[in-house]
């Protein structure tokens, strides 16, 4: 990832000066990163560099909503400053004025802290290869500056080690096949990004345009080379949004402007993700469409946490609520005095941040105070986290324990399920 040199260092120069990078893997757990920038290229690093354990310092006067959103970062919403690199092991200059990152290339330099910039690579000190994970590995193409080709590279091998083919000929051949103008909806899954389907990931690889919604799995936009342009549709629960006619339009534009276009959410497009207003705008406009399913977190959350959201004797039905509109409202379209009639499961959406409004609407439908409720917050992340509750306390123990969206809420008898307590396999409420 740097240049090998003897001396001060000196900034990158020369055609051909990436052929002497020196690929290395840096530990920077606890080690703080710098990263003066937050528009789309920042949103493809941060992935990578959270989960190396990096201690990561955004500085940016406007951060995109997923920027602003990703936790565990300390976000500085303010112009660069000389100095701000003191105490870095590693920065990245990621702004769109070639000054600014000039400024903070010359700051790392001064300091000796190894820097990517990302507008002009030949001026840094550092460059970050195109990377993946593969079963405990971690491979990185660096291709002499060229972009594309590093990233069509990475790519073909991570398909071809999923698929069992690596050493294939014409892999790279293969890799660098465009696909035809149109639009692909795809669901990303619930989180983790090895959930998404084989279809999906194939190709969201292929795109030329990515609009991507904030839960959709941010591993797999670092692994997008930098040529492809990445839109920010981020829906920050009770925040700002993209709204969808422009999201539509969008879509539309880039695709008849002969791009291909993937737009890329997490879950299903299909369960709350708007999908078929998308592909209605598509099919009005002459767009090809295409749409891959994904794996819905209503479904996928509660089978990460142990919870069935079925069993034989126990329940028949599952229904999935939204949310976003309380009981009550003129535009809620749910009716929850016939929902709290039924006895089997029922999983929210949208839902946790104002939890007892949902709750106390099933009890007085005639829902049991006592009935087990399960939360599972960031499902099938490294970050998920289960708690559990009644009916008459899951809005309380929702703020006691200070849970965030995204999250699910499992309400009826398998929340009460335990897949550790069954010594036969089958865990009893």
């Amino acid at each position: 990832m740097s240049k090998a040199q003897s001396g001060p260092m000196q900034p990158n120069s020369g055609e051909g000066s990436g052929d002497h990078h020196y690929l290395v893997g840096l530990e920077l757990t606890g080690r703080k990163v710098v990263i003066v920038g937050a528009g789309s290229v920042v949103q493809r690093r941060l992935p990578t560099l959270a989960d190396s354990g990096a201690d990561i310092h955004v500085i940016a006067p406007v951060a995109t909503p997923t920027v602003e959103s990703f936790p565990h970062i300390t976000l500085h919403t303010r112009p660069y400053r000389d100095g701000d690199l003191n105490g870095a092991w590693y920065a990245l200059a990621c702004t769109d004025d070639a000054e600014v990152n000039a400024a903070v290339v010359a700051e790392a330099e001064s300091r000796r802290i190894f820097c990517v910039r990302a507008d002009d690579a030949r001026h840094g000190t550092a460059v970050t290869p195109a990377s993946l994970s593969h079963d405990q590995l971690r491979i990185g193409v660096i291709a002499a500056g060229d972009h594309r080709r590093s990233a069509a590279v990475r790519t073909a091998i991570g398909q071809a080690l999923s698929g069992g083919e690596l050493g294939a000929a014409g892999l790279e051949a293969a890799a660098r096949e465009p696909h035809p103008p149109g639009v692909a909806l795809i669901g990303g899954g619930p989180g983790d990004p090895d959930l998404i389907t084989v279809r999906g990931r194939r190709l969201l690889a292929a795109a030329d345009v990515v609009v991507a919604d904030r839960l959709a799995p941010p591993a797999l936009l670092a692994e997008l080379g930098p040529h492809v342009e990445i839109i920010d549709a981020a829906k920050v629960p009770y925040g700002r949004a993209m709204k969808q006619e422009a999201i539509n339009d969008v879509l539309v534009e880039r695709a008849k402007a002969g791009k291909f276009v993937v737009r890329f959410k997490g879950g299903d497009p299909y369960v709350y993700g708007r999908g078929f207003e998308e592909l209605e705008a598509c099919v009005a406009a002459g767009v090809p469409v295409t749409v891959v399913p994904g794996i819905t977190s209503a479904i996928a959350g509660p089978s990460a946490a142990g919870i069935p959201v079925t069993h034989r004797g126990i329940t028949h039905e599952v229904v999935v609520v939204s949310g976003h509109i309380p009981p009550g409202h003129p535009d809620s379209l749910v009716n929850w005095q016939a929902l709290a009639q039924m006895r089997g499961t029922i999983v929210l959406m949208m839902a946790v941040e104002r939890l007892d409004v949902f709750t106390s609407a099933l009890m007085d439908g005639g829902r049991a105070r006592d009935l087990p409720v399960a939360i599972i917050e960031n499902a099938t992340l490294g970050s998920q986290r289960l708690v559990r509750s009644t009916l008459s306390q899951a809005g309380a123990d929702a703020r006691t324990q200070n849970v965030r969206p995204p999250a699910i809420v499992v309400i009826g008898p398998v929340a009460g399920f335990d897949a550790e307590a069954g010594s036969t396999g089958t865990a009893r409420p």
